[in-house]
């Protein structure tokens, strides 16, 4: 018979395993939590940049881009809520199945011991196993008889461990599912206050939408101007970048144009490696900040039919933020601006990202900088508090999306 004592190994292990089950998640919904913490952490960010420049008088425009912002990143949270929460139910009608097959399999084993139990009380005694080796006829059949009750022994001590070892499994089981239930609420209660906020979002957005489309054209006017700052410092860019790779190959002794790319030297073949394998793991430009405008051809969050050419992203961030170099490299160029602020370009082989919109600068043309070291400030706008920067990252004179080259973008 099983012994309660027995039992003791098999119960620490089954406090193990439960701990396991509560602790470890599938691949997938693992997946989804690192995704809604980053989106609640964005959610937070954005309050706190908003909540710093409250007191500032801000522009219809720049409101509904705050807002509109703030409405994707909800919509965001509660979509993958939503994927997380359906993805516990699948979970936990799986582990619902697999409860009952357990109890199945845990019933037919005890029925089974049982019955070897009784099977071995009747022919427990000394005797009887004597009496049953000497009516062997010869020497292999008692042979046979010896190997015969061994195994029948070890095949009792078999279904005991494994009646033990589903007693176990089936209590471990029964923890997660209890868990699954427990975290699948808190997904359903969160999801109710973040509909909540976005419900207040769409409303203060339809009331603020009223009131742009009645002077619609003034708006539109001030979404093109922006863009048209943007290109002349995206065609400046670009300008330095085709002029540094034309030099490069007028001192190397070749004649190849442009387009074809930069004639690096070792060092720069070096960097640009070393650069280019750091792809998806180069620190952020500034310390805190969300991306207010991503990379690529987009319509207007304001005016629908127009329609924006991002060449890199436009992140906010706090009053008077230090702007830091996302890699090592050499400040190749300071860019003016008649209209707005200047930019710095710095040089990674045959790779620049670009810094604009800067207030304050720290370095000069020629410096060697560092990862992570601070090379100016972000321009503040007095009038409204707010400070985006526009960083950009190049391959040649081509664009590349920062989101592939910066953590977590």
């Amino acid at each position: 018979m099983l012994n309660k004592n027995t039992y003791k190994p098999f119960l620490i292990v089954a406090l193990f395993l439960c701990t396991s089950f509560v602790f470890s998640q599938s691949k997938k919904q693992q997946e989804l939590e690192g995704r809604r913490q980053e989106l609640r952490r964005e959610i937070q960010q954005i309050n706190s940049l908003l909540s710093k420049n409250k007191s500032q008088q801000k522009s219809q425009l720049t409101l509904i881009e705050d807002l509109n912002y703030k409405v994707s990143v909800r919509r965001n949270l509660i979509k993958i809520t939503n994927q997380q929460a359906n993805l516990l139910t699948r979970e936990i009608n799986e582990n619902q199945n697999k409860i009952s097959e357990l109890r199945d399999e845990l019933e037919s084993l005890k029925d089974n011991y049982a019955k070897m139990i009784v099977t071995s009380y009747k022919s427990k005694s000394e005797q009887s196993r004597v009496m049953f080796l000497l009516s062997s006829t010869n020497f292999k059949q008692a042979y046979k008889r010896i190997k015969y009750i061994n195994q029948y022994a070890n095949y009792q001590k078999e279904q005991g461990e494994s009646i033990k070892e589903k007693t176990v499994e089936l209590q471990a089981t029964n923890q997660a599912l209890l868990k699954q239930k427990e975290d699948k609420q808190q997904l359903i209660d969160e999801n109710k206050l973040a509909q909540i906020e976005l419900e207040k979002e769409l409303k203060e957005h339809e009331i603020l939408m009223i009131a742009i489309n009645k002077d619609v054209t003034k708006y539109a006017a001030q979404i093109r101007e922006r863009q048209k700052e943007a290109n002349r410092i995206d065609k400046e860019i670009e300008r330095i970048i085709k002029e540094a790779i034309a030099n490069s190959n007028k001192k190397a002794g070749k004649t190849a144009t442009a387009s074809k790319g930069f004639a690096l030297t070792p060092e720069g073949k070096a960097l640009a490696k070393d650069f280019a394998s750091n792809k998806g793991k180069l620190d952020w430009p500034v310390k805190n900040g969300v991306v207010k405008l991503r990379y690529g051809r987009q319509p207007s969050p304001i005016v629908k039919t127009i329609m924006i050419q991002s060449n890199g992203v436009r992140i906010a961030t706090e009053s008077n933020a230090k702007v830091r170099a996302v890699f090592n490299g050499e400040i190749y160029s300071i860019i003016a601006s008649k209209n707005g602020n200047p930019s710095v370009l710095i040089r990674h082989g045959n790779y620049f990202t670009a810094y604009s919109n800067l207030g304050k600068i720290y370095v000069k043309k020629g410096d060697k900088v560092t990862t992570k070291q601070e090379i100016g400030e972000v321009f503040t706008n007095p009038s409204n508090g707010q400070a985006v920067l526009s960083f950009s990252v190049f391959k040649d004179s081509k664009t590349e999306n920062p989101a592939t080259w910066i953590y977590k973008m």
